[in-house]
């Protein structure tokens, strides 16, 4: 998955596909039967599907299966608190992306945004239609506008930081959002929130591609292992969808969760991600 301009007008029909295959009666759709309900040959749609996933639909379809979580929380279960100590931590950005992240202080918090200067633009994404928004030390912002359109996904990240001024400069965030996509490339946040949610975007931070972690373990890695229900909220309030990796963390069920974004685009990260790691799914 390269991220491309190309790629990303596929995402709309890797989007009907994965809801296709996702649901009860689609699992078993043959290749020929799905390309056909994308409007497409079956060896051109089995060659995108395989070059924007890495894998076949078939196998991405058994990555797509209700089980799949509750398998990689059997198989690939961070612990946070030994993560440092095996040496996963370093390996828990997405692509390996070197990631480097300011926090704004409590002070700064409280003032609801007032004197930050944001800028925020649009570009296309793996997962489509992407929204960055950041300040002067880096990247503040990352949301999927696929489900909610532009203007809604703007005044959610908006209402975060109501106080802020906001300018729309699509060519200044293009690096930023390059950055967020490409395999390799350095990115610089600045994290915004309170000093709870903070602590949580950077256990999320510890979580390796490939693999997911628990609300609970999440709440005993910051020292508080009664916060569950609190550190569901932080995870959701994630402003930095992907390279925060809100997308790791599952129920202690096995259940996805969640996703701010929706579930479809949270699903589709974590199949990317297992696929790309070399997870195999069961048969």
């Amino acid at each position: 998955m390269t991220g491309s301009t190309e790629d990303s007008y596929y995402w709309p029909i890797m989007r009907r596909a994965i809801d296709r295959l996702d649901a009860e009666d689609g699992r078993d759709l043959t290749l020929a039967e799905i390309a056909e309900e994308m409007n497409l040959a079956p060896a051109h749609f089995q060659r995108l599907f395989s070059r924007w996933v890495g894998v076949s639909p078939k196998r991405f379809q058994q990555y797509l299966t209700l089980g799949h979580a509750k398998r990689l929380l059997d198989s690939r279960f961070t612990t946070l608190a030994t993560a440092d100590a095996v040496g996963l931590s370093g390996a828990g950005r997405l692509h390996d992306l070197f990631v480097r992240w300011e926090a704004m202080s409590p002070g700064e918090y409280a003032r609801r945004g007032a004197g930050l200067e944001i800028t925020y633009g649009y570009g296309a994404g793996p997962f489509g239609r992407m929204l960055g928004l950041a300040t002067p030390r880096g990247l503040c912002g990352l949301a999927f506008t696929e489900e909610t359109g532009d203007a809604a996904a703007l005044a959610d990240m908006q209402s975060r930081w109501p106080d802020a001024v906001y300018s729309r400069d699509d060519a200044a965030l293009a690096p930023h959002l390059h950055a967020a996509v490409t395999q390799g490339a350095e990115s610089e946040l600045h994290l915004i929130g309170a000093p709870f949610q903070i602590k949580v975007w950077e256990a999320l931070l510890s979580i390796p591609s490939g693999h997911v972690t628990t609300y609970g373990e999440i709440a005993a890695r910051i020292g508080n292992p009664k916060a569950v229900r609190a550190v569901g909220t932080a995870v959701g309030r994630n402003p930095i969808s992907w390279l925060i990796p809100c997308h790791r963390a599952v129920r202690k069920s096995g259940g996805l969760g969640g996703y701010h974004w929706g579930l479809p685009v949270k699903r589709a990260m974590l199949a990317v991600e297992a696929a790309q790691t070399g997870f195999a799914p069961a048969e």
